[in-house]
């Protein structure tokens, strides 16, 4: 089924000689079967292409000068076999006894509409434009792929993930790398013990997990849920509910369309556009937040900071009432633009004199609740044109960010696992 042969090759000054050996062979399937891919170390490349047969090349090369370094490419096997349900290749490497050195690549080329399971114990994994299921895993390389056109589980051990688009669900994991995704169609679960997430959009529900990274996530089409442990959380637009939580970094979203909760221990949280019901806290940064003149869903707004000052731009004609307070009222205060007609008081008798402001305007309607225990509080009349500009520049901002992450990992490539 396959051939072989083996050949010496220059090396460098200080490496030797290597020795080298292709194995190369041809397996007919049909579309959509599965192909498996499994081997105990080495870099895989699948390709994509018009055909009803999997070709494969596996090149193989060692240190010539190691002693029995002929033998050692010689105990590198691969098995190919036909089942019911597809083609499956297996390729094995000799035992840990050897002394030498092995490096393998694996380049294949399968039929675009088959489903894609890879496995390696060490190398990295590079598939383009699959149709079906893939199913990619490597005990500690990179992942890319390209079009995906069906569900995908992506997982390495410490890699970075790279994925221009899936159509269906994603399940994506690293042991430490980023994970940078362009549209997912589905629901996406994402995680990483400590690399950035940027995703330009996903459709379904989505959980983001980083264990100290960034989160950075364009469009959310339905329920969001973003948590790091100390890095910062931005999403552009988000049509369903978002939970957001971060143990020390900034928290911004451009515009929401459905309820929110966001925490963190120590950053600043910045809302561009508030269109529905929004639960804000803080323990340190500041808030700030513009309101929109009709928004989408009714409900309550509460937005509370510990030690730093809350903004809120509203627009002369929205209809809210306010309560707000500001409880070391000797340090900090409350300002209002002429504009709006709120009650502001102080309390005297408490020991840290409390300023509050209250107040109905335009007849009221959901109430602005908002809390700090040592900053001041602005109540801004909102400018219609600079919001858009800023959610404009923003949106943008987003895209660029995961666009150069993107290029980045990219341009650094997938190394052939040689010498």
């Amino acid at each position: 089924m396959g051939t072989a042969s083996a050949r010496h090759k220059a090396g460098s000054a200080d490496s030797g000689p290597h020795l080298t050996q292709d194995l190369t062979g041809s397996v007919p399937t049909h579309d959509g079967e599965r192909v498996r891919i499994t081997t105990e170390l080495g870099s895989i490349v699948v390709r994509a292409h018009d055909s009803d047969k999997v070709d494969y090349r596996i090149h193989l090369e060692t240190d010539g000068s190691e002693k029995d370094a002929e033998q050692l490419l010689k105990s590198f096997t691969v098995s190919v076999s036909q089942k019911s349900d597809g083609v499956t290749l297996t390729a094995e490497a000799p035992g840990r006894h050897w002394t030498g050195r092995l490096w393998a690549t694996l380049e294949l080329d399968i039929p675009k509409n088959v489903s894609l399971d890879v496995s390696t114990g060490g190398g990295n994994i590079d598939a383009s434009e699959i149709q079906g299921h893939v199913k990619l895993s490597t005990a500690g390389g990179n992942i890319t792929a390209g079009d995906i056109d069906g569900p995908a589980r992506l997982e390495t051990g410490g890699g970075y993930i790279v994925a221009k688009a899936v159509a269906g669900e994603l399940y994506a994991s690293t042991g430490g790398g980023h994970i940078v995704v362009g549209s997912i169609a589905g629901n996406a679960t994402l995680h990483t013990s400590g690399g950035h997430i940027r995703v330009a959009s996903i459709q379904g529900t989505a959980h983001l997990e980083t264990g100290g990274g960034n989160i950075t996530l364009g469009h959310s089409g339905a329920d969001l849920t973003a948590s790091t442990d100390g890095g910062e959380i931005q999403v552009g637009e988000a049509a369903g509910l978002v939970r957001a939580k971060t143990s020390g970094g900034g928290i911004r979203v451009v515009r929401m369309f459905g309820p929110t909760d966001l925490e963190t221990g120590g950053g600043s949280i910045y809302l561009t556009q508030v269109d529905s019901p929004v639960k804000a806290s803080t323990s340190s940064g500041g808030i700030t937040a513009w309101f929109v003149a009709s928004p989408k869903s009714s409900g309550r707004c509460d937005l509370q900071s510990s030690g730093g000052d809350i903004t809120v731009h509203l627009p002369r004609e929205l209809p809210i009432t306010i309560d707000a307070q500001v409880e070391k009222g000797d340090e900090h205060r409350v300002i209002v633009d002429p504009a709006f007609s709120l009650k502001v008081s102080r309390d005297e008798g408490s020991e840290e004199h409390i300023v509050r402001a209250e107040g109905a305007l335009n007849g009221g309607g959901e109430l602005l609740r908002l809390r700090t225990v040592a900053g001041n509080i602005r109540f801004v009349l909102s400018d219609a044109d600079k919001q858009m500009e800023l959610y404009k520049q923003q949106m943008f901002q987003l895209q660029k960010q995961t666009d150069e992450l993107r290029q980045q990992l990219m341009k650094q490539g997938l190394p052939l696992s040689t010498p």
